[in-house]
């Protein structure tokens, strides 16, 4: 793996961009510990990103990025915020960034989409990103339909950049798959809920650790907007509801605002539990320095 080369950090793996979860400090955090630290925009706008990228710059002298969702009605003015602010890296998801690529990189900034299809990375490729994140349906949040080890085999043999694995990735011989499978490093982002760093609530860091192979389910998908969660009292309701309404407005208002009543109140019943699969591996909450050594150590060891 190479992406440490890349952008001149010390270990191959990019912390994935959580929505209210990566915030300034945590991205700092991770950065400071070795990898890359991404701050998540989420539902941010353009001056509260502003606040974080300076939390990041005054904690940390080391590269972050920044994930951008295209989907934010403010995605306009952080996207020419970011170009002004140069973090070493941007990450996007939730929507094609085709029209803000050139000014990115003539800034000077790497620019590395998430995708989950062939199609969309031969496009991205083509506007000229500098890599691409290969995300499978194994990761937590907004997901695709396609698992890591069909999907990033595919990316790496259609394209001609770097490829980033990411989707269900918590164990050093699972980047050493990976990397098999092509990869340039690799991005993971449930195992950090795990970690003393993260500013998630308690109540959310002990569930993430009692997960076990079946814990997540997938909500969303009558919307078009799969999100992978943990099971808990929120997702039993809105499955049910799934099934009952074709309303989509009803069934948009019944998340609203779950997944801060999940991170910051730490209501694990009616609060969006967002992780991916691999937390099945989370066992205790460790510093993020020595999960990124356990990693690196299993991952060298094949």
């Amino acid at each position: 793996m190479n992406l440490n080369n890349i952008f001149g950090i010390e270990f191959p793996i990019f912390q994935g961009g959580m929505a209210q979860v990566a915030t300034g400090e945590f991205a700092a955090a991770v950065s400071n510990a070795g990898a890359m630290g991404i701050i998540g925009t989420g539902a941010m706008n353009a001056e509260k990103l502003k606040e974080e990228i300076a939390k990041a710059r005054a904690l940390t002298n080391k590269p972050f990025g920044v994930n951008l969702m295209m989907m934010n009605p403010d995605v306009e003015k952080m996207a020419k915020l970011l170009e002004d602010e140069k973090p070493s890296l941007i990450t996007t998801g939730a929507g094609n960034p085709g029209v803000y690529i050139e000014k990115w990189k003539n800034a000077g900034i790497k620019v590395f989409p998430v995708v989950s299809s062939v199609a969309l990375a031969r496009r991205l490729e083509k506007e000229g990103v500098d890599g691409l994140i290969a995300e499978g349906m194994e990761s937590g949040g907004h997901i695709g339909e396609i698992t890591s080890m069909v999907l990033i085999p595919q990316i790496v043999e259609s394209v001609n950049v770097p490829v980033v694995a990411a989707g269900g990735i918590a164990l050093g011989r699972q980047m050493k798959a990976a990397e098999i499978l092509g990869a340039a490093g690799v991005q993971i982002a449930t195992i950090l809920l795990a970690s003393v760093e993260c500013p998630i609530h308690h109540n959310y860091k002990n569930e993430i650790l009692l997960a076990k192979d079946r814990s997540t389910v997938v909500t969303g998908n009558k919307l078009g907007v799969p999100v992978r969660c943990l099971r808990n009292a929120m997702t039993r309701e809105y499955l049910r509801l799934e099934q009952m309404t074709d309303d989509k407005l009803e069934l948009e208002k019944f998340t609203l605002g779950a997944l801060r009543k999940a991170v910051e109140e730490g209501d694990v019943e009616n609060g969006s539990l967002m992780a991916g699969q691999a937390a099945a591996f989370a066992k205790e909450i460790k510093p993020l320095r020595t999960i990124f050594e356990e990693l690196m150590k299993e991952y060298e060891s094949f």
